[in-house]
């Protein structure tokens, strides 16, 4: 999910992608499902449902969409099987869009692609490029498909709890749950770029074009998650800024040390890999007029940094962790809430936790980390 766009996408080229294609290719394009930073360990999960439910249907005898992939880098073998077609490159490219529109229609996008939150504090512009153009690429790309085959183009956007931004500590304690509609002023470009991605989505569904004669209503139906910490067992942690929990899990498997970058008492919600895309699944096959909103919140389990040490402790006694707070970081995850109000997902789609911590640990994270340490 590390996708750096560097080549911008102007308004002429991107305004004729899809009208180029279709021209190119009219009713012979194949309907597909796009899949954006589908590299990434989300991404892999995400396709192997796509695939099981494209299976499924195929078994029926009822027709499906093509799984279609876009990664900034080529797919592994195991996320490349999954798929129909796989393109490798930017979604900044107009080139790369206006190739894979030449073949497929396009009727559902997941856009996963992003540069991640610890990252983009090292380059703000670059992360803004990439995660707010990138995305208004991809908007922009399913309005015009919507206009080619008349029909909204269903689209995800995975947000994240860093969009939230409480003013100290004291606040973030005070708050308890939040809800979708608070705190949002991020303190990270990561999060800014987040907000902007819910707001881009939301006009994009509701207000694109809104002075044109020719424009059509609803183009897109457009659903994001907002996603606290994600846990995965099979996926080393990559360095952002929830990613202390996995990173002391995953050292303890390993017998390695770990100084762990938030004080003992930090706390954020947290939930699986798994749960994850099975949010999303949820999320995307629910009936329209089932959701009150663009935007949900959803979580597992907030344990602060010391709980989550002790249940890591539990099936790993030996774990040589400390705590080193380093300031930037802390005063990051401070900003963040301590618990997510998720009433809105489980009234809307159904949205429910399947772990707790403990039962995370035990049931998933503890037998599939112990098999990939000890086979390696």
């Amino acid at each position: 999910m590390y996708h750096v766009a560097m080549a911008a996408m102007d308004d002429e080229s991107m305004g004729t992608t899809a009208s180029t294609a279709t021209r190119q290719q009219g009713a012979s394009r194949n309907g597909a499902i796009l899949v954006t930073g589908a590299g990434g360990e989300m991404g892999h999960g995400l396709l192997q449902a796509l695939a099981e439910d494209k299976a499924a249907r195929e078994a029926r005898g009822e027709s499906s969409p093509a799984i279609v992939a876009i990664d900034l880098r080529d797919l592994p073998a195991d996320h490349r099987k999954l798929c129909d077609e796989s393109f490798t490159g930017d979604v900044c490219d107009a080139r790369l869009l206006e190739r894979m529109l030449s073949s497929f229609e396009v009727g559902e996008i997941y856009h996963l692609a992003a540069l991640l939150s610890t990252r983009s504090e090292f380059v703000p512009e670059t992360a803004h490029s990439v995660n707010v153009g990138g995305t208004l690429n991809l908007l922009r790309l399913a309005a015009e498909e919507s206009r080619t085959h008349g029909s909204a183009v269903r689209f995800f956007f995975p947000s994240s709890i860093a969009a939230y931004g409480l003013r100290d500590l004291e606040s973030k304690r005070a708050a308890g749950a939040v809800a979708e509609d608070s705190f949002l002023h991020p303190h990270t470009m990561y999060g800014c770029n987040k907000v902007s991605g819910e707001n881009l989505g939301h006009y994009y569904e509701n207000h694109y074009r809104k002075l044109a004669s020719d424009r059509i209503e609803r183009p897109i139906d457009f659903r994001s998650i907002r996603f606290p910490g994600i846990i995965s067992a099979d996926t080393v942690p990559s360095g952002g800024t929830s990613d202390y929990g996995p990173e002391m899990l995953h050292a303890a498997a390993r017998g390695e040390a770990y100084a762990c970058f938030v004080r003992p008492d930090a706390r954020i919600p947290f939930m699986t890999m798994p749960e994850a895309v099975e949010a999303i699944r949820r999320i995307m096959s629910a009936p329209k007029d089932r959701l009150s909103r663009n935007v949900y919140n959803v979580q597992s389990f907030n344990p602060s940094a010391e709980e989550f040490l002790a249940e890591v402790r539990k099936h790993f006694p030996q774990a040589d962790t400390g705590f080193v707070p380093d300031e930037a970081r802390q005063a990051i995850v401070d900003s963040w809430p301590e618990a997510c109000d998720d009433a809105a997902a489980a009234r809307d789609w159904g949205w429910r936790p399947e772990y707790d911590l403990q039962s995370a640990f035990s049931e998933y994270l503890v037998p599939r980390i112990r098999e990939r340490y000890e086979g390696s």
